[in-house]
């Protein structure tokens, strides 16, 4: 009995001592000032604020975006809106309402959806600007809207989406 509780003693003063030598053979001081510094909030507000600024300021020129897109790029990225929604003249309301037709239009106004209150109330004729606002992100533009959609980010790649959905109309909007 007295070699297991002198085993087990032995051990534990190995394990401590050992760990107390190297301690002291890598003997690391604490540095005064953290490595990774976190940004403070005001930097990071301003970023975010310029970003936005820089982000109106493109929605304002949509219309000189047009020159810089064509349906084609409106078609591939409105691939993106096909999950939920059809383009075609005769197409069908699938999760989302159908948009062929959707600009010079009053929002909420297809009789065969059900549209969420807040679009309903929302009550704008769909615009070149007031679309290019609700895609930049719908849930901002419209608060309540049931369209779960981020948005697109890029300016030119909303002015396409816009101008492939202008084509697809019967009366499409001029582009002056």
């Amino acid at each position: 009995m007295n070699k297991i509780i002198a085993s087990i003693v032995f051990a534990i003063i190995l394990v401590v001592g050992i760990n107390k030598i190297t301690d002291v053979i890598f003997h690391v001081e604490k540095p005064e000032k953290s490595a990774y510094q976190v940004a403070n909030v005001t930097t990071t507000a301003s970023t975010t604020a310029s970003e936005t600024n820089s982000d109106d300021a493109d929605s304002e020129n949509i219309m000189a975006l047009f020159a810089s897109v064509s349906v084609e790029d409106g078609s591939a990225q409105f691939k993106k809106c096909l999950s939920c929604h059809s383009i075609a003249k005769n197409g069908k309301n699938k999760i989302g309402p159908k948009l062929f037709g959707v600009l010079g239009r009053k929002s909420g106004s297809i009789s065969d959806y059900k549209y969420s209150k807040a679009m309903t109330a929302h009550g704008k004729v769909w615009t070149f600007e007031e679309m290019n606002g609700f895609l930049t992100k719908p849930k901002d533009w419209i608060k309540g809207t049931k369209m779960s959609f981020i948005g697109l980010r890029s300016a030119k790649d909303r002015a396409a989406v816009i101008l492939y959905m202008n084509e697809n109309t019967d009366n499409p909007l001029p582009l002056q």
